[in-house]
């Protein structure tokens, strides 16, 4: 099982720009699913989460610019990004917890996708 992420580029400040992660191999379910992200010379954090029953979390920086949601049937989230800044520049990273059969998952990350932010 792995997650591909895709989206990232390069956009002015103000502008927008969408993420995607979609899972793939023997995947039973898809527990909660989420996205960090690095700047340089800084520690990962935690961006936004949502859960299987679609409750979502953000990181204050980023609420009400920033939209998790997930499409199940794909097993897919997205990271709808909006009135993007200089700070979020940053590696991307989703994460999800991938049951591989009903009692065993595996907590995986995607590869990564750069979003750079002009000013």
């Amino acid at each position: 099982v792995q997650l591909q992420a895709s989206g990232g580029g390069l956009v002015q400040a103000g502008g927008s720009l969408r993420l995607s992660c979609a899972a793939s191999g023997s995947i039973f379910g898809i527990g909660a699913m989420g996205w960090y992200r690095q700047a340089p010379g800084k520690q990962r954090e935690m961006v936004a989460t949502i859960t299987g029953g679609g409750r979502t979390n953000y990181v204050d920086s980023v609420k009400g610019r920033f939209t998790i949601s997930r499409d199940n049937a794909k097993n897919t989230v997205y990271l709808q990004m909006n009135s993007l800044k200089p700070e979020d520049t940053a590696v991307y990273y989703c994460n999800a917890d991938l049951y591989i059969s009903y009692h065993t998952s595996e907590r995986s990350w995607g590869q990564g996708t750069l979003v750079t932010v002009s000013s």
